[in-house]
This record gives structure tokens, sequence and C-alpha cells, in this order.
């Protein structure tokens, strides 16, 4: 039984005083397969770091995150065109990217823009868009229907939409993300989860972000997966075997 984060920071900050010790326990807890999404320019040669030391268990993005999009956002972009066309480094997607009117609306217009052209990107490079989604649900969703084309596909990543929303984004050729909220009273993912077939999800940590129960108020990271992964398997009523087999061929699958 193994299983696949589909969606982890471990080169951010928080793991720089033991990120050697933070892989030996996720490869104890049988996570095989980590996928690091970008966020800017500052982090990717750590990234990249990372891939280069963990051979076959990371594998890298590429993207500009949409808290990331400030005055500079071109200049960032033109950074993720020179990356990807690079033949000498293999991402495994684009990402993240999206929308995210939490914190800041103040460049929502330059977000959508640089959306539309990561759009562009996954499509001309045949990858995998990995979007990030926060008071924007409807409006990403409508921004990937209206650019839709039958080899766009990707996941909506630690999704925080309702049913009707999840089947919008399967209907897209997309995948569900589920993380540690799922574990957390009130959250509303377990309707989503319950309804949702399980093919159709993939199991992230957003490490070193959102953790999940009994580590909730902690950092977080994939060794924690397998308690969001037994959440899953207690809404469903099924095997936490099933629920690693299944979730890990999806993230394989997506991400080639």
């Amino acid at each position: 039984m193994v299983f696949s984060d589909s969606h982890t920071h471990l080169y951010a900050e928080e793991f720089d005083p033991d990120r050697d010790a933070m892989m030996l326990r996720t490869q104890q807890n049988n996570v095989s397969h980590l996928f690091l999404p970008a966020i800017d320019s500052k982090y990717h040669e750590k990234m990249l770091a990372l891939v280069r030391d963990y051979p076959g268990i990371c594998y890298p993005m590429m993207g500009l995150h949409p808290t990331s999009v400030k005055a500079n956002y071109l200049d960032e972009l033109n950074i993720v065109s020179a990356y990807l066309a690079n033949p000498e480094i293999k991402f495994v997607a684009i990402g993240e990217v999206g929308i995210d009117l939490y914190w800041d609306k103040t460049h929502e217009t330059e977000q959508r823009i640089a959306f539309d052209f990561q759009i562009g990107l996954a499509v001309k490079y045949a990858l995998p868009l990995v979007i990030h989604t926060r008071n924007s649900m409807d409006i990403a969703l409508g921004i990937v229907e209206a650019h839709h084309v039958p080899s766009l596909r990707g996941v909506f990543h630690c999704f925080s939409g309702n049913y009707e929303q999840a089947q919008r984004a399967v209907r897209l050729g997309f995948m569900i993300g589920i993380g540690g909220v799922v574990t957390y009273k009130n959250s509303g993912l377990q309707t989503v989860v319950e309804h949702m077939p399980l093919e159709h999800l993939l199991l992230e940590t957003d490490a070193p972000w959102l953790p999940p129960v009994p580590h909730r108020g902690q950092r977080n990271e994939p060794s924690y997966l397998p308690f969001i992964a037994q959440k899953i398997a207690e809404i469903k009523n099924v095997s936490l075997e099933k629920v690693a087999d299944v979730t890990t061929e999806g993230a394989l699958k997506l991400f080639g």
C-alpha cells in the first residue's frame, strides 16, 4: 500500500530545519510520490534542488501562484515560459495557478490574465493544470469552461466547493484534490467525498499548511497523508488500501 501526495510545498522555509528527517518520515509512512507545485521565482531553485536530491520521489510543476501575481507578473510569466521551454527539465504539470480573492483583490485583473496565459501553456505543452481557488470557485470554473479543449485536464487542488461545483470540474476532465480540511468538523467536504466517485479524487497535504486532525495547529507534512486517506475511507465505507490504490493510480495517470 502506497500513497501519493499530489500537492506539497516541501521547499518551503518551514522545512529548512529538518527536511531530511521529514522526508524519512514520509517514506516510512509509505508516501512514495511527492508532486511539487511552483509558487514564483523565489522558490524555483529550491524546488528543483529537492527534485535532484530525491529522484523518483519528488516531481516538479511550473507556474505562477495567483497570490504572487503582482506588478511584475509579466516578468514572472516569462520565467515560467523559459523553464518550460528547457528540454533538460521535465515538469509534470502547470501549477499552481488560478484565482485567489481571499487576501487581496488588487490584482484580480492581472490574476485573470495570468490564469488565461497559463491555461494556454497547459494546452501547448500537453500538461495537466493544477488550479488554486480561494473565494473564486465559480470564477475559475467559468474561465476553464471558456478555454476548454478536449486535451485540457488537471485538478482543482484543495477543493473547497460544493458537490455541484465538483461535478462541473469533473465534466471538464478535472480531478478533485482532497486535503486535511476533510478531517475538520463542518468543513462541508464530507458531502463532496461521499458522493464523488473515488476515481475522481486525489490525496494532497498542501504542506506545510492545512494539517489534518489530529495534527491541526501543527506544521503539515506528507507523512500525515494517511490520516486524510483514512477519513476518506470512513466517509466512503471502503478500505484504506482501496483509497491508497485508487488515488495513487489517479495521480500517476494524471501526472504521467
